[in-house]
């Protein structure tokens, strides 16, 4: 999915680059490095600070993870799981962190179909990144 919202981003003339955290080790949990730095104003540790640099180079982040184990399709609806996701996403992450929202898309039901489907969505929403108007921020 992600290399197809390159692929997207390519095709309208952009560039990308794409970080799989887990793949190149990013310690996810919040350390005890972590806590000096937003307590005694620390140095952050230097996987830290490669990941603001490589935010700072971007123009527009995508942020891809799978959400299955959040709940199934059905009660994402029934219960608005989806509403309040791009809430918390738009406003509660890229909002407080001072970052413009230009688009926000949940690529829902991916298991579903035929996966050149979703490829094609993936795309589509590559191509169409920097042609979107402002939904947060």
């Amino acid at each position: 999915m992600a290399a197809q919202v390159g692929a997207g981003l390519t095709a309208a003339g952009h560039t990308f680059e794409i970080a799989d955290l887990a793949a190149e080790g990013f310690e996810p949990r919040y350390t005890t490095a972590d806590h000096r730095v937003h307590r005694a104003h620390a140095t952050p540790p230097v996987d830290v600070l490669a990941e603001q640099a490589r935010i700072e180079r971007a123009d527009a982040l995508v942020i891809a993870f799978p959400i299955y184990w959040w709940s199934d399709d059905s009660a994402f609806d029934r219960y608005g799981y989806a509403k309040a996701m791009h809430t918390q996403i738009d406003y509660g992450i890229f909002d407080y962190c001072g970052a413009q929202v230009l688009t926000s898309k949940l690529l829902l039901d991916s298991e579903s179909g035929g996966a050149q489907a979703h490829l094609q969505t993936a795309r589509a929403v590559g191509q169409g990144i920097f042609e979107r108007e402002t939904v947060a921020g």
